[in-house]
């Protein structure tokens, strides 16, 4: 018994990297999530505590989840989720594994916190060419950082780009003038050869491009990420009428209840403002 726990153990680990590999070619998952899994799986498998019961493998998650217990609840659900992930492909690689201890845990819903658009417009006003071009592009087209890093010079046509999202799922999105006018300036002064950011005929790195979008903010004192500029382009469409299913799409989503977390956070602004405006609020007729 003690043989097969150890062979289990080893051909758990072994199919760590094959499965870390076909998220990122497979999935689509940015190298930056892969990272993260890689780093949640080697420090889960640490902990991993192995039993054999009639023939099947028992991986007892309490372990890892005492080690993990004083995180913040929303880590500790995605780093569960990782371990469901993995072991699911273990699944379908014919190794029968049953997690125990696997109980969902709670999450606290927080809304996605916006940029206002003077914020924004404040920071492009000292940002250099390619910050401006950066920011322009996550808050006109609503892109996440891995989207944007991939956007080739084929992608671009007059009107339209061809967005690579999670999944490899294509999606369009119209270009508005003023960001067309901006990439095309870039790409002239540039002469980037494959990639719209570049460097040393390399595709610039994800951390690189956060890198310039926070020195951009820091100039205005905020702290910004990428990420709070893809939820100022959605909450900006949809306070000013756009239909919820067009967004959905344009953000790439699976499905419009993941979008749906905006319409929230616009009734909360609109509450608000109410809330500041409305002279009942102040105790006055």
């Amino acid at each position: 018994m003690k043989n097969s726990k150890t062979y289990t153990k080893k051909l758990v680990e072994s199919l760590k990297e094959e499965f870390l590999q076909y998220l990122l070619e497979f999935k689509g998952y940015s190298e930056l999530t892969v990272k993260t899994y890689e780093n949640t799986l080697r420090d889960a498998l640490t902990f991993l505590e192995l039993d054999e019961k009639e023939h099947t493998t028992v991986w007892n998650l309490m372990p890892y989840r005492l080690h993990i217990a004083t995180q913040n609840p929303k880590t500790i659900s995605k780093k569960l989720s990782a371990v469901r992930s993995f072991v699911d492909f273990l699944h379908k690689k014919g190794i029968s594994i049953i997690l125990n201890a696997d109980e969902s845990i709670k999450i606290p819903k927080t809304l996605p916190k916006p940029i206002s658009q003077s914020q924004i417009k404040e920071a492009l006003k000292s940002a250099n060419e390619l910050e401006k071009l950066v920011i322009v592009m996550l808050y006109s087209l609503g892109l996440r950082i891995s989207e944007l890093q991939n956007i080739r010079l084929q992608d671009i046509s007059q009107e339209w780009i061809r967005i690579t999202g999670k999944g490899n799922k294509q999606r369009d999105i119209p270009i508005l003038k003023h960001t067309k006018k901006l990439i095309d300036q870039f790409i002239e002064k540039n002469n980037p050869k494959i990639y719209l950011f570049e460097k040393n005929g390399e595709k610039l790195s994800q951390n690189s491009l956060r890198y310039l979008i926070n020195k951009s903010f820091s100039r205005i004192g905020l702290k910004v990420t990428p990420h709070q500029l893809r939820h100022s382009f959605a909450t900006s469409l949809l306070n000013q009428g756009a239909s919820i299913a067009d967004v959905s799409e344009l953000l790439g989503h699976k499905s419009m209840a993941t979008t749906q977390i905006y319409t929230k956070l616009g009734n909360n602004l609109k509450k608000e403002n109410y809330l500041q405006s409305h002279p009942l609020c102040s105790g006055e007729i």
